[in-house]
């Protein structure tokens, strides 16, 4: 049995360090359990909490300008997308995820005809847009070319969406391709990395984005909606009340939600947000789907849209009662650094 894990923060996360059993165990296990858990990839989540699951290999690894890319074959949750040591989605629960980023939106939304993208490389968000019948238009918008033909050719779920005339895809940093155009959206779409020491997209993340760039591109009823990081009883107060509350210090009606991702083992939270009121109706929601969407959704309908919104008391409380607003000044990160700070060191 060999344990993969992350290099220290000088190596590049593309290559592992390979760990003998007899390292991590006064006993190593013996038999058909060697066979079975032949290596497992460790994410370090916290200084004292490890998270790891056993693989088949590791399919494919790259580093590109901004980030480390790395495609697991893991034994639990099939191909696992992991950037910059951090598991983004693995294939057997990433409907989940996506299908909660996505759709609220786009069913609160009277007629979304067009929407943006940002971030997204994976490509899975476009797809989960591209269902809707009435869209006219989706740009995805990524700062890191590798990421995007890295999955393009490597995950092949999301090959029919890569192909799709209405998907546009931009490779450019989302502030500055948003500023430089007069282009409005329906809906935009945050799908990002969460923001980590040295990452390159945290500013993305701060009041001055949404209230100068991601604002003035929404049209009159358009909404925003943002993936907010982790949810749980123990892991909310990292970002997610934070991005929580600076969006209320940008839009008049925001809303909260949450859902359980396995591959995260934890919950993962969203942030939506509009000028206009949002109305969550169950019979509305579920007529929506019938009328909009092709095919089935696999996680959501109306009922778990709206019972989604509804978090335990604890949670509830701290979204009320916090009080950070992210700016380019005052920021928080999860657990982690990217490779402007390996840079730095």
């Amino acid at each position: 049995m060999v344990l993969y894990v992350p290099l220290p923060p000088e190596d590049r996360f593309s290559e592992f360090e390979i760990i003998p059993a007899e390292d991590n165990y006064q006993n190593p296990p013996t038999g058909n359990y060697q066979q079975q858990h032949a290596e497992w990839f460790e994410e370090q989540l916290e200084d004292d909490l490890k998270w790891s699951f056993a693989l088949n290999g590791v399919l494919h690894a790259a580093t590109s300008e901004f980030q480390d890319i790395v495609l697991l074959d893991t034994k639990r949750f099939g191909k696992a997308l992991v950037i910059d040591g951090k598991l983004q989605s693995a294939e057997r629960d990433e409907f989940i995820y996506h299908e909660c980023l996505v759709h609220p939106a786009l069913l609160l939304h009277d007629n979304p005809k067009t929407i943006f993208i940002i971030g997204g490389g994976e490509g899975s968000t476009a797809r989960e847009s591209l269902k809707h019948k009435d869209v006219e238009k989706v740009i995805m918008c990524d700062i890191d070319r590798m990421v995007v033909d890295f999955c393009r050719e490597h995950l092949t779920e999301n090959q029919e969406a890569f192909r799709d005339d209405k998907l546009h895809i931009v490779f450019n940093d989302a502030k500055d391709e948003l500023e430089k155009t007069e282009e409005k959206f329906d809906v935009i779409v945050g799908d990002l990395p969460d923001p980590i020491e040295g990452g390159p997209c945290n500013d993305l993340y701060t009041k001055p984005f949404y209230e100068q760039v991601i604002k003035p591109h929404l049209k009159d009823n358009g909404i925003f909606v943002t993936q907010a990081g982790l949810a749980g009883i123990l892991s909310h107060k990292d970002i997610f009340t934070s991005i929580y509350n600076t969006i209320k210090h940008v839009f008049k009606y925001v809303i909260a939600y949450t859902a359980h991702v396995p591959s995260y083992a934890d919950s993962c939270g969203w942030v939506l947000a509009s000028d206009e009121p949002l109305k969550l109706d169950v019979e509305q929601l579920n007529s929506r789907i019938q009328e909009r969407i092709r095919g089935d959704l696999l996680y959501l309908d109306g009922a778990s849209i709206v019972s989604s919104t509804v978090v335990n008391k604890m949670i509830c409380t701290s979204l009320l009662k916090e009080t950070q607003v992210l700016t380019g000044e005052n920021v928080r990160f999860v657990y982690g650094h990217g490779l402007a700070k390996n840079a730095e060191e």
